[in-house]
């Protein structure tokens, strides 16, 4: 019995001596680490090793023996690696993944991952740089409107983006790891060329505690670096032409890029200009009074450079300009109420990182946003409200400027087992935000046909600036305590200067690959999120006062002055917390299948509510504000070789507040119940498109379907009061289909790409415009919308 115990006991001790400890390391082809990626080991016997790489791209497995073994290799947004054939046993492993640059006739791999991968427990979804340009949605240059094609997120009728639910600036906008955001609104102007773009992360639900002031989500951008190759390429070069109320260049946007090395193997730059020429028609106006045009320009320049191998210094520089005169024009708003606008933006960036034995990674960052936005109406007379639509001149001339200087740290530390494996990251983000307006109110008037019955003027001066301090400290522990369990945890407090108060901001979340299986993942989470504070709402008691006066019938000349007034004392936060569940199966081979659920509520938000007289309305501000959010959804979607593929997905929402419009004193419309669902609800969407390849050599079809309920809307009467409550109509459904098809050839050494299709294949009347006025004789009259367009677009890709 003795002796089987020892033979027994020398067998297992002999197969632990025979575990082979693998280590390497998955870079970028400028050395940058690629973190969380995918790396399998495949024995000649079958067996199968799977692990993932550390923030510093790092990895280790134990393997049964040294030998011969196929390596594979694959994160989102860079060329796989397959079938890399290595010797396990003479050292360390380097494996290198080129990120997705342009399409190429010889890269027979997808950039997309091929496995449900379990390197994160919350809601993620991912844009390629790929995806972004070939995927046919409207106005192609404009990032903004790319992100419409993800689940979850939908573009109201005036462009804004809405994740999850949540408005524009309940969202935070990173690019390059910092905050992008416009420091005055909190929502995304910024525009960058999508051929910039590397690729294009959305988070939502229980997502780290790195990322705060951000109840519905997480945009983030990451733009591409040059390598030691010289790259170049133009898009639309040559101006397209319409024909709409006659033939006409519609809009027009040639872009450039160019890349290369600073010094090779050691710097590199990339520089995406783009300039954007639109001319919009409105097919409802007059001929001479039925058009506006605007110019914007963008420049992004991108420098990367490695001080050491374990040193790199990234540096960044976006520029946006843009000029619109006649800005606003529609069916119901002709050429007198229109704005001529100008806006400007400058922003920095630069960020140092340093990577030492062990995986730790230590990385500091300076970013600096400065906006200039100008609006300039077509005259002094009152802007007047008409059954019809409106009249008059826009009622606000002014100035606006904003600026956030942003300094993060962040450290991930060396990875230690309690329990299981354990990656911790910790780090402080801190902020000032200044704010500052010049701007000068006109008057108000709404008119019953042809007799007045309210006018608005303003009192007082338009002159205020506002600043605030924030600072942010988190710390997120991601922890294995198997292989096919992952846990999250994490805590987030944010402190500012205006509100004075502490918050606490906790975050966990699970997923679990069942019985270890590789193809299914089940997640889960829970977070306690803030919203960053909002300056506007502070400055509205320094701003200008109206003053209403109703006439017959609404009135006997009696006249209400609105006046915004912060009590004393402290406010509280304003707290969101969400649920999130998530199933992640692969059905068969490169065909993924994808259900979520999302349950989000808000509460105690910061609004302001009238607690005045007959004779007066003081609105005061309250921590009164409550959201909610609910979403349940189902995508499919395939990868193909070169980079091909389709999806398909259908979400079920709701998204309503008790503060569904933003009392101010640029709030024409008079609110009695402010309680209903968001502009931005739709119950039921389908959004579909696809990149596919066709029986012809280099040919390819390109395609995006999106059908979904219409929009909420509001109703009113001749006096601007709503009626029946806020959000209480809705427009009709929305559905709209783009197919365009396009060849990649050769010629003269270049290599070009040619495509041609049709947006709102259907023609179909998607109005985003209505006469809201009941009584109108018009009224539930739609307009609007874009009509059917030819669209054309040549590609030059550069040398073969």
């Amino acid at each position: 019995m003795s002796c089987r115990l020892v033979l027994g006991l020398l067998a297992v001790f002999g197969a632990v001596q025979a575990e082979v400890r693998v280590a390497g390391r998955v870079t970028s082809d400028t050395n940058s680490p690629v973190a969380n990626a995918i790396v399998v080991l495949r024995a000649q016997s079958g067996e199968r090793y799977r692990t993932l790489t550390d923030a510093a791209g790092l990895f280790a497995l134990e393997v049964r023996e040294p030998g011969e073994y196929a390596v594979d290799a694959e994160r989102s947004g860079f060329f796989a690696l397959r079938n890399q054939q290595m010797t396990v046993g003479g050292g360390d492993l380097l494996l290198v993944l080129n990120p997705v640059r342009e399409f190429a006739e010889s890269i027979n791999v997808t950039s997309r991952s091929s496995d449900v991968a379990l390197d994160q427990t919350g809601a993620q979804t991912k844009l390629t740089g790929t995806e972004l340009i070939e995927i046919p949605y409207p106005t192609t240059h404009n990032l903004k409107n790319a992100m419409r094609i993800l689940p979850g997120v939908v573009q109201d009728s005036r462009g804004g983006i809405h994740l999850n639910g949540g408005s524009e600036d309940q969202v935070l906008y990173l690019m390059n790891g910092f905050n992008v955001g416009d420091p005055l609104t909190g929502r995304l102007e910024s525009r960058v060329s999508v051929e910039a773009v590397q690729s294009m992360d959305v988070l939502g639900g229980q997502y780290s505690a790195e990322y705060g002031k951000s109840s519905a989500g997480v945009l983030s951008v990451n733009t591409k670096v040059g390598d030691d190759r010289w790259r170049y390429s133009a898009t639309n070069f040559v101006p397209g032409v319409e024909n709409q109320k006659g033939l006409r260049i519609g809009s027009w946007t040639p872009r450039a890029n160019l890349s290369g090395p600073i010094l090779r193997g050691r710097a590199w730059f990339s520089n995406s200009l783009t300039t954007q020429y639109d001319q919009t028609v409105v097919r409802e106006l007059p001929a001479g009074q039925d058009r506006s045009t605007s110019w914007r320009h963008s420049n992004l320049l991108r420098a990367q450079v490695n001080l050491t191998p374990s040193n790199i210094l990234y540096a960044g520089m976006l520029t946006n300009y843009f000029s619109g005169p006649r800005s606003g024009l529609t069916a119901l708003d002709p050429v007198e109420t229109t704005q001529d606008k100008r806006a400007r933006q400058w922003f920095f960036d630069v960020k140092d990182q340093i990577y030492l034995p062990r995986g730790v990674v230590l990385e500091a960052g300076f970013a600096s946003n400065r906006t200039f936005f100008r609006q300039i109406p077509q005259g002094s007379d009152f802007y007047i409200y008409t059954p019809e639509g409106r009249r008059g001149n826009y009622f606000i001339n002014g100035i606006q400027e904003g600026s956030r200087d942003q300094f993060i740290a962040n450290a991930f530390l060396s990875s230690f087992s309690l329990m299981g494996e354990h990656r911790i990251k910790t780090g402080i983000d801190l902020n000032r935000v200044w704010y500052s307006q010049d701007l000068q109110r006109g008057g108000i008037e709404f008119y019953n046909t042809a007799t007045l019955v309210r006018r608005t003027v303003y009192e007082g001066g338009g002159q205020l600036g506002k600043s605030n301090f924030e600072t942010a400290a988190y710390v997120q522990d991601s922890w294995r305590p198997r292989k096919d369990l992952l846990v999250d945890l994490g805590l987030r407090t944010d402190w500012d200067r205006i509100l004075r108060n502490w918050t606490w901001s906790p975050r966990a979340g699970v997923a679990w690959s069942p019985f270890g299986r590789e193809n299914t993942k089940l997640t889960g989470g829970y977070a306690v999120m803030f919203d960053a504070t909002n300056l506007q709402l502070f400055t509205r008691p320094l701003d200008q006062v109206p003053s209403t006066t109703f006439f017959p019938p609404f009135g006997s000349g009696n006249i209400v002055q609105s006046v915004f007034e912060i009590p004393g004392g402290r406010f509280r936060s304003q707290r969101y917390t969400s649920l999130t569940g998530s199933l992640d199966q692969r059905l068969w081979t490169n065909v993924f299948l994808k259900l979520e659920a999302t349950k989000r509520r808000g509460s105690r938000g910061l609004m302001f509510l009238d607690t005045g007289t007959v004779a007066s309305q003081i609105f005061a501000l309250a921590n009164a504000r409550a959201d909610a959010y609910d979403a349940v959804g189902i995508t499919v979607r395939q990868n193909f070789a070169r980079q091909y593929e389709w999806l398909a997905s259908y979400t079920r929402s709701r998204a309503a507040s008790n503060a569904v419009l933003d009392i101010s004193a640029d709030q024409a419309l008079l609110v009695g119940s402010n309680l209903g669902r968001l502009p931005w609800d739709s119950p039921n969407r389908f959004v579909s498109w696809g990149y596919l390849p066709t029986p012809f050599k280099n040919w390819s079809v390109a395609y995006l379907s999106e059908y979904r309920t219409g929009f909420p809307f509001s109703v009113q009467n001749d006096v601007g009061f709503i009626l029946d409550g806020v959000n209480s109509r809705r427009y009709p459904t929305f559905f709209e289909l783009n197919l365009h098809i396009e060849r990649k050839f050769h010629y003269r050494g270049q290599q070009w790409a040619a495509r041609v299709g049709m947006n709102n294949l259907t023609n179909r009347l998607n109005a985003n415009a209505v006469i809201n006025n009941v009584d109108s004789e018009r009224f539930l009259q739609y307009f609007g919308g874009q009509s059917r367009a030819t669209v054309f677009r040549i590609r030059w890709l550069g040398k073969l």
